[in-house]
């Protein structure tokens, strides 16, 4: 008699993001068709765009309630962030626009979520955060030409899943913090 393997555990693909609001997502696409001139490659959805706080990765559909934990041990404030530069990483052929300094409260919300991510037992990425969204993929890159800043006004945190479709990933908020 053959045995039956139990079911694998569900799991999600999670990350932490900002998320923006309409005006600052608006400013960010636009910026993305001005690099898509210059440099090509494939444009991101404005409904995908974000920085990422903190990426999870495939996370069993278990530990929801352990990272929603994570996030209400946090007390932020409501910050500024100017994204006045432009790049290009090579490596990945990955067109972005960022912050040339992001500013402490960024900084000190990126911490704190690691410090209980990590104390949870959650994989933390150990590389130094840089603010920046993602604009264009398979890009070709080149001179990097000047971009109009954009200012958003950092309200709030998102969880957010992935889901990997055909077109492409989706997104979904599952949650949201607000800054206080």
């Amino acid at each position: 008699m053959a045995e039956i393997a139990p079911p694998a555990a569900e799991t999600l693909r999670l990350f932490f993001a900002l998320w923006p609001d309409d005006a600052t997502r608006d400013a960010l696409n636009r910026t993305g068709k001005w690099l898509h001139q210059h440099w090509g490659g494939r444009r991101m959805r404005a409904d995908t765009l974000h920085i990422t706080l903190a990426f999870l990765g495939a996370t069993p559909a278990d530990r929801l309630d352990a990272v929603f934990a994570c996030a209400d041990a946090i007390q932020a404030a409501p910050y500024d962030l100017l994204l006045d530069q432009a790049g290009y990483w090579r490596h990945n052929r990955i067109g972005w626009l960022g912050a040339s300094e992001a500013p402490p409260p960024h900084l000190e919300l990126v911490e704190a979520l690691n410090a209980q991510l990590r104390a949870a037992g959650f994989p933390v990425d150990e590389r130094p955060h840089v603010p920046h969204v993602t604009l264009l993929r398979k890009s070709m890159g080149g001179e990097i030409p000047e971009c109009r800043p954009v200012g958003w006004p950092v309200r709030d945190w998102v969880l957010v899943k992935s889901v990997t479709e055909s077109g492409g990933a989706r997104y979904a908020v599952i949650r949201r913090w607000p800054l206080l």
